[in-house]
């Protein structure tokens, strides 16, 4: 979508790097509308070097941001608008994904160990056995979280553990550790010439060394996980001026916003391959009782509050049509699913739980696999598709009845952002199971929006006005069917 509002070729512009599971992207926004100017996007390639493992290359991940930056300026350029409109730039990214390079070569020491990647349950299981609990939730006080696979420091444990590389390096305290996010951003600012080493409050509290209430790193989970506290990121707020790209055609550009991409989606909401529901819980963290994470959503600013939200995580959502298309040839293309499905009215009692990496909120269990049930000899591809689309909304209505109990205030209806979100049979589907509103806005770049507010908004940036409302128009779907239709099968 190109923006051809009168000011666009003089307002000052935002971009957001969106890297992503499954893709890269980097998008230009107005700064006065909200409105995407221009964009580019590459995929990324996932290697699955045993079962249950999920691996990508960081060099790919980097390369392919600056592919990525290079298309979208030379888009710009052609629309006759400068690149020096760009005036800041924020990083938004898959969570969890963990890395870990030397900071004087600035080479990964290792293929990333991707989020929904399974190795670590035997260090899963070791490390929750030396708790004096011996349950999984020892460590929920201090960081809301479980100890599971999907964390990012149980996967530095595991690479500590079983890469002689990562080993020596940490040893001879060469070894830098992030995530995603402070990856790019000590490349982009420069590397081992200067590189900036730093994460944000939402990333950093995914890791399960970060103390939520503190809003630190804690020493006492460091020690837990026998991880060096001096190879982690500073934690910085999610806007402020972390560095300036160090080459390139944005060369001096600030890189001043910071989230993880579901929180990022969060704030991009404000006014407007898996599947997760966050609920804003204020400036206090809210224990969950019921599954759930509790996770810091955003600071917007070095001194300013931070928020906190209730999460629910499905692992396998927008995968399972991939899974679909590339593992059972059932369809072409990822569009052919709502058409199959739409096809027929029902699933005619065929269910499919697509836990192909366990099952996150509220079981975490990571030793569930998926299933299909139900088939008769009626059963066709047609009703596969529709068993498929709900059971993304069979786990969303999990996490949401979860998430109700705890917050004790029901919600009302549900915002949605994403790919999925371009299938109108999902959205109905999703509305009549969960018997309220399902909310799809118009500006469906919902993620890369939330970075590009927070970058603006940064000191010393201040393009962009947070209390500026802009015109989104928002599609509705009512549950069409009683409260009593819409039960879900026990998972």
């Amino acid at each position: 979508m190109t923006t051809h509002s009168p000011g666009a070729r003089t307002d000052p512009l935002v971009a957001a790097i969106d890297q992503g599971t499954s893709s890269t992207r980097f998008l230009i926004f107005n700064a006065r509308t909200a409105e995407v100017v221009c964009q580019h996007q590459v995929e990324i390639k996932q290697s699955f070097p045993k079962e249950g493992w999920v691996e990508e290359d960081p060099m790919e991940i980097l390369q392919s941001v600056c592919v990525c930056v290079e298309h979208t300026c030379d888009k710009l350029n052609q629309l006759n608008i400068p690149t020096s409109h760009i005036k800041a730039i924020g990083v938004t990214n898959q969570r969890e994904t963990t890395m870990v390079w030397n900071k004087e070569t600035g080479e990964p020491l290792c293929n990333a160990i991707v989020w929904l990647d399974l190795r670590t349950q035997s260090t899963v299981e070791r490390l929750i056995d030396k708790t004096p609990s011996k349950s999984k939730n020892h460590l929920k006080d201090l960081t809301g979280l479980p100890i599971s696979t999907y964390f990012s420091a149980v996967k530095m444990r595991w690479l500590l553990d079983h890469v002689e590389p990562v080993a020596t390096a940490t040893h001879t305290h060469t070894a830098l550790f992030g995530t995603v996010d402070s990856w790019l951003i000590w490349c982009l600012t420069g590397g081992r010439k200067g590189g900036v080493h730093c994460t944000d409050v939402s990333n950093a509290s995914r890791t399960l060394l970060f103390n939520i209430h503190t809003l630190e790193w804690d020493p006492d989970l460091c020690t837990f996980f026998d991880i060096p506290m001096e190879m982690l990121p500073n934690v910085r707020s999610s806007s402020e001026i972390y560095g300036y790209m160090a080459s390139g055609p944005l060369a001096g550009v600030p890189i001043s916003g910071c989230l993880g991409d579901q929180s990022a989606a969060l704030v991009g909401q404000m006014y407007g391959t898996g599947c997760f529901l966050l609920k804003n819980t204020g400036k206090k963290p809210v224990m969950s009782e019921h599954g759930l994470l509790t996770t810091v959503a955003y600071k917007l600013g070095r001194d300013q509050p931070a928020y906190y939200a209730l999460e629910g995580s499905v692992a396998i959502a927008g995968a399972v049509v991939r899974w679909l298309k590339d593992n059972l040839g059932i369809i072409q293309s990822s569009a052919e699913i709502e058409k199959l499905a739409s096809s027929v009215d029902t699933s005619y009692g065929c269910y499919f739980v697509p836990a192909f990496s366990g099952l996150y909120a509220p079981y975490w269990e990571p030793s569930a696999r998926g299933i299909i049930c139900g088939l008769t000899q009626f059963t066709n591809r047609c009703h596969l598709a529709f068993a498929a689309l709900e059971a993304v909304c069979f786990q969303t209505r999990e996490i949401l009845d979860a998430m109700n109990q705890d917050s004790g205030v029901p919600l009302t209806r549900l915002q949605v952002d994403g790919g999925m979100t371009a299938n109108t049979l999902l959205m109905q589907l999703q509305a009549d199971i969960l018997c309220i509103p399902v909310v799809r806005p118009s500006m469906s770049e919902t993620t890369a929006l939330g970075v590009a507010m927070a970058a603006g908004s940064a000191e010393g940036v201040c393009v962009w006005d947070l209390n500026a409302e802009h015109p989104i128009t928002m599609e509705t779907y009512q549950p069409q069917v009683l409260p009593e239709a819409s039960s879900k099968p026990a998972f």
